[in-house]
């Protein structure tokens, strides 16, 4: 996949949103899943743009994923929100709680959302910077298929169970943290694998527990963790949240992300919205906080590649493999 087109954002979300239409998702679905991948694309998270497409047709052709699915919210207390997605793709869901879960906070100072029944949540940056842009602090968890083993343990029982957190500034776009508990995202062993490349030593483990570089032994063994035994105590914290809290399916009960067969999912997802009680006393101190790590020689603020990635794109359009929008193309009828 070396050759590589560019294609606008706006161009890129109209062709995506046409490939799921064509897969039987109404209009409103269609443009929340292409918007979601597309943004995720923007941003550098390769793993969770183009390369997710064909596997979500897949999917939805299959019937593991219910495109005509509708997402039902209601709301168990004045700050708790749950959203059933249904067995649908899991942005309209994501949609539906951000939305709820920006108002409620706002009113009430605090809320968090609990999602079930939902299927890959992709980047979680994306949803987390939404609710910064509305002022207020974000956090996401979700659980995702069993990736990683309990640490002494060979047996995969958490998924990757990525963390995500955002804080709004004053002038500058939102600090994000995005980030999964193993080594790197799992959609980055898939990318590889469709790629034709290999993966770098330290992010994998084959089926016997032996380190590999093999992309494709990789996704048939586990994840190796961030932080040893402290990596894996985050992943049950998850695992806690996303699915004990939400009545998601736990890790090791859920079916692939990247395959059309088996039952759905029933991925899920955990959110929370804080609005600071003084917002311009916590600017105040956290500008200094921020600047000071920025000033540090060799320190970098996470999500600053981010930002630049997302700068380029929307000023020159998105590089992505020619491969990816032959597909897309062909998808789109």
């Amino acid at each position: 996949m070396s050759d590589v087109e560019n294609i606008s954002l706006s161009e890129a979300r109209s062709l995506m949103t046409r490939a799921f239409r064509a897969a039987g998702a109404p209009e409103a679905t269609a443009a929340s899943v292409a918007a979601a991948l597309v943004q995720a694309e923007a941003e550098g998270q390769v793993g969770h743009g183009f390369s997710r497409l064909s596997d979500y047709v897949a999917q939805a052709n299959s019937g593991k994923v219910d495109a005509s699915a509708i997402a039902k919210l209601s709301k168990p207390s004045t700050t708790a929100i749950h959203v059933d997605a249904g067995n649908g793709f899991a942005y309209p869901a994501l949609d539906m709680a951000s939305e709820a879960l920006i108002e409620t906070a706002q009113t009430h100072g605090c809320a968090f959302a609990t999602i079930a029944n939902s299927h890959h949540c992709g980047a979680l940056s994306v949803q987390v910077d939404r609710i910064a842009q509305s002022g207020l602090v974000g956090i996401m968890m979700a659980n995702t298929p069993k990736a990683i083993a309990p640490w002494g343990a060979k047996d995969a029982m958490f998924g990757t169970n990525p963390i995500a957190f955002a804080v709004p500034r004053a002038d500058e776009p939102p600090m994000v943290i995005d980030l999964s508990l193993s080594v790197v995202a799992r959609g980055k062993v898939m990318h590889a694998k469709k790629s034709g490349n290999a993966i770098p030593a330290g992010w994998a483990f084959d089926a016997d527990g032996s380190p590999t570089t093999d992309p494709e032994a990789a996704l048939a063994g586990t994840m190796a963790p961030i932080g040893g035994a402290k990596g894996t105590a985050l992943a049950l914290m998850v695992e806690i949240l996303a699915a004990s809290m939400t009545g998601a399916n736990r890790s090791t009960e859920m079916s692939s992300f990247f395959t059309a067969d088996g039952p759905p999912t029933g991925a899920g997802q955990f959110l929370m919205a804080l609005k600071p009680h003084d917002a311009e006393g916590f600017s105040a101190r956290l500008e200094p906080l921020l600047s000071d790590i920025a000033g540090l020689e060799g320190a970098r603020l996470p999500g600053t590649r981010r930002i630049v990635s997302l700068e380029n794109a929307q000023e020159n359009g998105l590089s992505v493999p020619k491969a990816y929008l032959d597909q897309a193309r062909e998808l789109a009828g």
